[in-house]
Order: C-alpha cells, then sequence, then structure tokens
C-alpha cells in the first residue's frame, strides 16, 4: 500500500457482467486499459457504480483483485466494499479488501449511523472500527448517496481526517461553499478531497481540491483529465470545456449505469449491458440515441483540444 496520492481523475469504475450474471474479466481488462489509456491518475473498484451492494463479499474480493492486476502498477487503485452496518462484518469487509492489496480502503459514509443520528453517534461508530484496524492500512471516506446520502459536515470531516488515519475523500455534496469549507478542514492533515460533482467541479479545483472522481468519467474521462490538468494555465479553455461537462453530465439521471455500459459497449470494451442494480430494458432507443451523441460530442471536443483518442 502506499500514502501517495497524485490529485487527478480517479473513476468509479463499472462492474461489466457477462449475461449469464458473471464479473466478466476480459471486459474489465479492457475497461481498465480503456482509463489508463484517457490519462487517469489513479482507479476507484467496488464503489456504487460497480454496484457493489449488489456484490458478494466473494465477488468484491475478486473485482479489487483482478482490477488492480489489470492496473498492473501504472496506476495506484483503491476499493471499498464496505457494504454492512455491523461492527463485526465491517472489520471482515474491509481486512479482507485491504488483503488485496489497494493503496486505500474507502469506507462508506453512511454505514457508521442510520439517517436520523448523530454525529456523535457517527464518530464513535468510526472510532469503534479503526480501533479494530490495523494502522498502517490508508483509509478513505466516500459519501455514497445509497442507502442515503451521509454528508460530512467541515467540522466532522476535519475531526476524522486529525486521526491520521484518511487519504482520500470522495465528496458528493454538490455544494461549492461547502466543499470550500470541508477543504479548509481537512488543511494540514493528509486527507486530500476528490470532487464527484462535475457542476462544482472547477470551483473546487481552483480552491484545492485534488481532482474527480464521479461517474461521468465512464463517459469522458480524458475531457476530465484535460481539465484537472489545464484549469489554472488555460482558464478561459477550461471554463468552456468545464460548462459543456456540466451539461454532458445530466445523462447521469437517464438509466445508469446501463447507458454507461452501453458506451462501453460501443466503444469495444463490454460484451453485454447486463446490470444487477437495474434492467438492461430500462435503456430505450432514446437513451441509446443519447449515448451515441454524446460520444460524437465528446470525441469533437477532444480533438479541438488535441487529446488523441
Amino acid at each position: 500500500m502506499i500514502n501517495d496520492f497524485p490529485s487527478g481523475v480517479w473513476p468509479v469504475m463499472l462492474t461489466p457482467f457477462t449475461e449469464d450474471n458473471r464479473i466478466d474479466d476480459e471486459s474489465l481488462k479492457r475497461l481498465v486499459d480503456w482509463y489508463i489509456r484517457a490519462g487517469v491518475d489513479g482507479l476507484f473498484a467496488v464503489c456504487q457504480s460497480s454496484e457493489m451492494f449488489f456484490l458478494s463479499l466473494e465477488e468484491r474480493v475478486h473485482l479489487t483483485e483482478a482490477v488492480i492486476r489489470a492496473a498492473a502498477g501504472r496506476v495506484p487503485v483503491i476499493a471499498s466494499g464496505q457494504v454492512s452496518d455491523l461492527l463485526e462484518e465491517q472489520v471482515r469487509e474491509v481486512n479482507a479488501i485491504a488483503a488485496c492489496g489497494p493503496a486505500a480502503v474507502i469506507l462508506i459514509t453512511n454505514r457508521f449511523a442510520a439517517q436520523n443520528e448523530s454525529d456523535e453517534i457517527w464518530f464513535s461508530n468510526l472510532q469503534k472500527l479503526l480501533d479494530r484496524l490495523d494502522p498502517s492500512i490508508p483509509l478513505g471516506f466516500y459519501e455514497c448517496p445509497y442507502p442515503y446520502k451521509r454528508v460530512l459536515s467541515p467540522r466532522l470531516l476535519g475531526r476524522a481526517a486529525a486521526t491520521g488515519r484518511f487519504y482520500l475523500m470522495k465528496d458528493t455534496c454538490c455544494d461549492a461553499a461547502l466543499i470550500r469549507e470541508k477543504l479548509q478542514a481537512i488543511k494540514g492533515t493528509p486527507l486530500r478531497l476528490y470532487n464527484a460533482n462535475t457542476a462544482t467541479l472547477l470551483d473546487s479545483l481552483q480552491n484545492g481540491a485534488a481532482g474527480y472522481s464521479g461517474v461521468m468519467a465512464n463517459f469522458h474521462p480524458e475531457l476530465y483529465v484535460w481539465l484537472c490538468r489545464n484549469f489554472r494555465k488555460d482558464p478561459v479553455q477550461a471554463a468552456l470545456v468545464s460548462d459543456f461537462l456540466t451539461i454532458a453530465s445530466f445523462i447521469e439521471h437517464k438509466p445508469y449505469p446501463v447507458n454507461a455500459k452501453y458506451h462501453q459497449q460501443l466503444i469495444g470494451n463490454f460484451s453485454s449491458l447486463y446490470t444487477r442494480t437495474r434492467s438492461a430494458a430500462d435503456l430505450d432507443e432514446t437513451n441509446r440515441s443519447e449515448v451515441r451523441q454524446l460520444k460524437e460530442l465528446s470525441d469533437m471536443i477532444a480533438g479541438r483540444l488535441g487529446i488523441a483518442l
């Protein structure tokens, strides 16, 4: 494991399945290679986009190992897979994922307290887990929207960051002002914030966020890579790219992740649209046309930016 996490783009990875509902390792290898060709800086395996709540622990371990093997040291890989409510099960899950050798194990913020429970209960339960884990395991946080979104306040995030155990934060609050407060709260700690929301991404980068970790990196990661690397030296162009990416991100609200898997099928990575979280039949012809049109626009913008696809 490493404690040096690069700035930039960390896609939340899809899980390809075969038509008979098994993890498709060959499609997964192609997906990893595609992300890396696009220039991403790391990979977030076993997350909500990976359908982690619908994977057995054995499958979560398999997926983590397969992604690490496919990445072959070219970029760091982080993974979650912590889906249980009970402390004993969480300890088992985190240790099982850590044994695979990811750069960090990511903890799900809604697993430490019920929606109506206080931050004090949340922190107490987090501390119980930390007390049971090897302190050498690098950890991170993910404000996963399922089954409910537990957005950490700046104060609570700063308190957790002060433990020195956390290195990455996938932020999903979608609030530029709140992100700025969080960035202030974690100053001087090892914790780095990666924004999942496109509309607030440019503002967050300008205020010290480490990068992007969101679902749209499953459609055009190369454009996010360009934005994260060029927002300071080419601010006018960066603002235009950011505007396009924000409007393009509305496709997240269509039948995701099936539409993202359709995109992966179009470019030759996936052999199937099979998805455990929803029916592939949810993707109608209009949705397919939207994905195709988005790809054409993305390719055109990438060409104008001089990005080789």
